[in-house]
């Protein structure tokens, strides 16, 4: 038995997907076509509401892009990222979701991506057997 309450309503006067973004969105993995890790949704930009207003109900809210960029500091210590800090993947590249985010475009075209390229090519290429999938 399924309790219906907890659904999402389905709004048929707007084309596309309504999204939970806390469920759908919020820290997925965001990796390209071929599987390679670009970055975690940590943040959304939004269309159609402003910061501190309501929605309005005949109006849908729209995600314009999905934000990354380096939350551990103020996860610990509170505060938020400066806009101009978080990295940026169009919402128009969105190609797919599922248990992550797929992208359209290689990973090496997003700046998002500069944290996982460090960290694969400084830390985990030096690991003995980091450079290759495991056999």
């Amino acid at each position: 038995m399924t309790d219906s309450s907890h659904e999402l309503p389905r709004d048929t006067s707007v084309r596309g997907r309504v999204l939970d973004a806390r469920l759908h969105l919020l820290d997925r993995q965001i990796v390209d076509p071929d599987e390679v890790p670009l970055a975690t949704v940590d943040d959304l930009e939004l269309d159609g509401v402003e910061p501190g207003d309501r929605p309005d109900p005949d109006a849908p809210v729209r995600v314009r892009a999905l934000l990354s960029g380096p939350l551990l500091m103020t996860r610990i210590f509170g505060g938020r990222v400066r806009r101009d800090r978080q990295d940026e993947v169009p919402w128009r590249d969105v190609s797919d979701l599922d248990a992550v985010v797929h992208v359209v475009k290689p990973a090496d075209e997003y700046e998002a991506s500069w944290t996982e390229r460090w960290v694969r090519e400084r830390i985990i290429a030096r690991i003995p057997g980091g450079r290759h999938a495991p056999e």
